[in-house]
C-alpha cells in the first residue's frame, strides 16, 4: 500500500492558503482551494466550511495509518507478518528507527491545521452575516478544540499562529512558524472554545452526528483529565517547548481532575438523546451503527459513491476511504478444505466477503497474546471478547458460485462440514490435550492444528502469531447490498468510523475519582466502572457462536470487580472496552504507563506453524511520548537549520 501525504496540507504553520479536505466530496458546489473572509460571510460559506468540518474527520479516522500510529507499539498491537515500514517502526521492537519521515502522525498534522484555519474563519467572520446562530459557530469552535486537543496531545505545543496572529483566521501564505507551549494551547484555545460550545451547542444535533453539548462536555473533560495529568508529571516525562509545569491561571492538577469529574458527571447525568446500548453487542454490531451511545463519527455510505466520498466496489487505500478495519485482518481465504474425503481436491472453503467477521485481508497489525489471555481473560461472563474479535471462521464456499459447487467439503481430521458451519476456531483457552500443529502450513494450509473428533482447524491462544490471528470484528466490514454472493469485500468501509462515545464518560469520570476528584452519590470510581463492567455481563448475541444467546451476568461482573480501582485497573477496562478503536496511545500516554504496560509483549513467528510464544522487548524511551513534528513541515519552512531543529521535538533530529 502506498504512503499519501496531502502536501497541500504544509505551508509555514498550517496551510495558509486553507485547502479544505474532503468539501468537494460532501457539498454540491464548486470546490474551493482558497477561501477568504467574504466567503464566510455569507449563509453558504458558514454551511460549507461546517460541513467541511465533519469531512476532515474522514482524512484521520479511519486513515490506516494514522490508526496504526494510535496503536502499535501499545499493550493492545504489534506489527504483523506483512506490516511495512510504517507499522513496524511504531512498535518501537527493534525494527527501524522513529523518524520526522516516516512517523504516521503526520497524518493528524497535515488534515488538523486546514480545519482549524477554516474554523477561524467561521468564528471570525460568521457573526457579520447577521442570520447565522451561535449554534452554529459553537460547531466551529468544537472543531477548533477538538483539533488542537489531538494535536497537542500527539505533539506537544503547536502553533496557535497560523500566519495572522493566534486564533486568527489567515490567508497570507507564509514559511515560517512558532510553537506555543502546551499550556498556551490548553488555556488559550482549547479550554475557552469547549467552553463556548458547551454554553451554546444544543442538546440534539442539528445534522445526524452533529455536534452536542454532551460531545463538547466529554471533550472538554478529557481536556481538563489530560492537562491535570501533564501539570503533575508523575514519571517526569519532558515537554516540548521547554516550559514550567504550571498553569498560567494559577490552578493546580487536583482543580482540573475535579473539573474533569464534574463535566463528565453533568454530562451522564443530562445525556440528551444519548445513552449507552443495552448491551455491547449492540455497539458495535454494524447493523446498529450510528446508535444513541455514539456522540461523533467519520461518515460514509454504502448508498452513494458521491457522497461515501470513495468507490464503493474498490479501496483505494489512502483518505477518505475508511480502510482502517484491514490492517488487523489476517488472510484467512488461504485456508484450505477438501472436495474429497480422502484429502484431495483443495478448496479455499473460506472467501473473502462483505461481512463484519471476515473482509478485506492486510495482516498489517496484530493483537499479542497477552491481549487474548490477560486483557480478556475473562471470556465466559464478560461479552466483550466475543463483541471485539472474530474467533471463528465459517464456510461460506457456495456464495463464490462456480459451475460445480459441492454442498460438503472436508476439512480438520477429514471430517465433513457444510456451509455455515466452523472451518477454523481459536480457541478460548489453552485445551488440556496439547494441539498437534503442523511443521509448515499443514493439512489446512494456514499452520493450523487439530484435535481429535473436531472438524474445525484450531489455534490456542499461546498459538496466535503475526500471520494468523484473532480479527478485529467489531471495525469489520458492515453491507445491505451483497445480496445472495459475496459483495465488494475489497472496497473501503461504508460504515462510519466511531471517535467518541458516550460510554467513555465513565471512564473519564472513574479516572478523575481515582486522581482525586470529591464524587458524588453513587458516582465513585467503583461505581462508575460496574456501570460499565455491568453492561459488559449481558449477552444478546453470541458473535462466533452464530446464534442468540440471552444471558446476563451482570451480578456477577459487579461481584468481580476489585472495591479499591485504581489506574491500571481503569486502563484494563478501558482496553477491553475501546479496544482496537485508536484510543491506546492516548491512554498510556496521557497516565505516563507506556512503558510500564507496553516494554514487552508475546507473540508467534511470521510464518504459518511458528506458534511458539516469543518474548519481544520495546525500547520506550521518554521522548517518545511525543511524536515527531512531520518532515513536510520543517521542509516547507523558510528557516535556518538551528530555526529548524529546534522547531523539531528532542530525540528526532
Amino acid at each position: 500500500m502506498k504512503r499519501y501525504i496531502n502536501l497541500k496540507a504544509f505551508v509555514g504553520a498550517a496551510v495558509i492558503s486553507m485547502f479544505t479536505v474532503g468539501c468537494s466530496d460532501i457539498l454540491e458546489e464548486e470546490p474551493r482551494s482558497a477561501y477568504t473572509p467574504d466567503f464566510f460571510q455569507t449563509e453558504r460559506g458558514v454551511q460549507g466550511g461546517l460541513t467541511s468540518m465533519y469531512a476532515h474527520l474522514r482524512y484521520i479516522y479511519g486513515q490506516a495509518y494514522y490508526y496504526n500510529a494510535t496503536l502499535t507499539g501499545t499493550d493492545e498491537v504489534t506489527y504483523a507478518r506483512d506490516a511495512d515500514e510504517n507499522f513496524r517502526v511504531m512498535d518501537l521492537s527493534n525494527q527501524g528507527v522513529l523518524t520526522s519521515s516516516n512517523s504516521r502522525a503526520d497524518v493528524l498534522w497535515g488534515a488538523a491545521f486546514p480545519n482549524i484555519n477554516t474554523a477561524s474563519g467561521i468564528i471570525e467572520n460568521a457573526a457579520a452575516v447577521g442570520t447565522i446562530s451561535p449554534a452554529l459557530i459553537a460547531e466551529a469552535r468544537f472543531f477548533r478544540a477538538f483539533d488542537y486537543f489531538k494535536l497537542v496531545q500527539t505533539f506537544g505545543g503547536v502553533p496557535l499562529d497560523l500566519g495572522s496572529g493566534e486564533l486568527k483566521f489567515n490567508t497570507n501564505p507564509i514559511r515560517t512558524s512558532k510553537r506555543n507551549t502546551v499550556p498556551e494551547v490548553y488555556t488559550k484555545a482549547i479550554f475557552p472554545d469547549l467552553l463556548q460550545a458547551i454554553t451554546d451547542l444544543p442538546e440534539r444535533g442539528r445534522v445526524t452526528g452533529g455536534a452536542t453539548k454532551t460531545l463538547a462536555r466529554l471533550y472538554l473533560a478529557k481536556a481538563y483529565l489530560t492537562y491535570g495529568w501533564w501539570l503533575q508529571n508523575p514519571n517526569n516525562i519532558p515537554t516540548y517547548p521547554e516550559t514550567s509545569r504550571t498553569d498560567p491561571d494559577g490552578k493546580d492538577a487536583q482543580w482540573y481532575f475535579q473539573q474533569a469529574y464534574d463535566i463528565a458527571a453533568t454530562a451522564i447525568d443530562n445525556p440528551g438523546p444519548f445513552a449507552l446500548q443495552p448491551t455491547f453487542y449492540d455497539v458495535n454490531v454494524g447493523s446498529n451503527d450510528r446508535n444513541s451511545e455514539i456522540l461523533l463519527y467519520a461518515d460514509h455510505t454504502e448508498k452513494s459513491e458521491f457522497y461515501n466520498g470513495g468507490s464503493l466496489t474498490f479501496g483505494s487505500g489512502g483518505a477518505p476511504d475508511n480502510f482502517a478495519g484491514w490492517m488487523m485482518t489476517w488472510n484467512y481465504p488461504n485456508i484450505t478444505s477438501f472436495t474429497n474425503a480422502n484429502g484431495t481436491g483443495s478448496i479455499n472453503s473460506v472467501q473473502r466477503e462483505a461481512s463484519q467477521d471476515k473482509g478485506r485481508p492486510w495482516t498489517r497489525m496484530a493483537p499479542t497474546i497477552d491481549v487474548i489471555q490477560n486483557t480478556f481473560a475473562d471470556k465466559t461472563l464478560d461479552s466483550r471478547y466475543d463483541g471485539t474479535f472474530t474467533t471463528v471462521y465459517r464456510a461460506n464456499w457456495p456464495k463464490a458460485g462456480g459451475a460445480t459447487v459441492p454442498q460438503v467439503v472436508y476439512n480438520a481430521n477429514l471430517l465433513p462440514i457444510r456451509p455455515g458451519e466452523p472451518v477454523l476456531s481459536f480457541l478460548n483457552e489453552d485445551p488440556a490435550t496439547p494441539i498437534a500443529y503442523p511443521t509448515g502450513t499443514g493439512r489446512s494450509n494456514i499452520g493450523a492444528g487439530e484435535l481429535p473428533g473436531r472438524a474445525d482447524y484450531v489455534i490456542a491462544p499461546s498459538g496466535i502469531s503475526r500471520i494468523v490471528y484473532p480479527k478485529l470484528w467489531k471495525l469489520g466490514t458492515y453491507r445491505t447490498d451483497n445480496g445472495a454472493g459475496l459483495g465488494q469485500p475489497n472496497a473501503g468501509s461504508t460504515r462510519p468510523f466511531n471517535i467518541a462515545k458516550f460510554s467513555e464518560l465513565y471512564f473519564v469520570a472513574a479516572e478523575a475519582a481515582v486522581k482525586g476528584a470529591t464524587t458524588q452519590p453513587g458516582k465513585s470510581a467503583y461505581d462508575l466502572i460496574n456501570v460499565i463492567r455491568a453492561r459488559a455481563g449481558k449477552w444478546r448475541f453470541d458473535n462466533n457462536g452464530n446464534t442468540a444467546k440471552v444471558e446476563d451476568n451482570s451480578a456477577a461482573m459487579v461481584a468481580g470487580t476489585p472495591t479499591t480501582i485504581d489506574i491500571n485497573y481503569i486502563l484494563g477496562e478501558r482496553s477491553r472496552e475501546f479496544y482496537g478503536e485508536g484510543y491506546r496511545w492516548f491512554d498510556l500516554v496521557r497516565t505516563q504507563k507506556w512503558n510500564e504496560l507496553a516494554s514487552t509483549y508475546r507473540i508467534g513467528g511470521s510464518n504459518y506453524g511458528e506458534h511458539t510464544p516469543m518474548t519481544v522487548t520495546r525500547t520506550i524511551q521518554p521522548f517518545h511520548y511525543l511524536r515527531p513534528i512531520p518532515q513536510s513541515q520543517l521542509d516547507a519552512m523558510q528557516m535556518s537549520s538551528e530555526e529548524r531543529a529546534n522547531y523539531q521535538n528532542p530525540g528526532y533530529n
